[in-house]
């Protein structure tokens, strides 16, 4: 049984910026690259060649997109976690999101999902109390920075024993 996620790791020119505040605040900043969650963790038994065909389906008609990231927000509708907000592109991972929950992977939708929306983001931080997390609200207040890349392929990955990123497919966009 494997544990993969599936994810849009953005190459941002200005990563290191992301990068500093992850290691601060992101428990997993030196397990995975920041990122984007198409598909949240799940384990299966799937072959790596049937999660090929499906994403090369799935994705087949979808082509490279602009994202602009900007602005930092708190939320604890899931936990108590920073978000990097989605200024643009946000229709489309939703889109993304929607379309790679079909077929083999609509079984893996998250139980915990049904009753929220999905909010496209990147993570930042991830906080066990809430000092900490206060603490970081107020430290990311004022980081208006604003970041920009396209969008050109979507990347599964196996989180192995010790959550450490390893990836298992690129599938490019058009």
């Amino acid at each position: 049984m494997l544990k993969r996620c599936i994810m849009i790791f953005p190459k941002l020119d200005n990563v290191r910026i992301v990068d500093k505040l992850r290691q601060k605040y992101d428990p997993l900043a030196g397990h995975v690259k920041p990122h984007i969650t198409l598909v949240f963790p799940f384990d299966s038994e799937i072959e790596t060649k049937e999660l090929k065909e499906h994403l090369s389906t799935v994705l087949s008609k979808i082509t490279s997109f602009e994202v602009i990231l900007s602005g930092v927000t708190p939320t604890n509708a899931f936990g108590r976690y920073l978000f990097l907000n989605i200024q643009k592109g946000g229709n489309e991972i939703v889109e993304l999101h929607k379309k790679l929950y079909t077929g083999i992977l609509q079984s893996y939708y998250p139980k915990w999902l049904k009753s929220k929306v999905f909010l496209p983001h990147m993570t930042l931080g991830n906080f066990d109390n809430d000092k900490d997390f206060a603490v970081a609200i107020n430290e990311t207040r004022n980081i208006n920075d604003s970041f920009k890349c396209t969008v050109n392929e979507v990347t599964v990955e196996i989180i192995d024993e010790n959550e450490d990123s390893i990836i298992e497919l690129n599938i490019a966009l058009k």
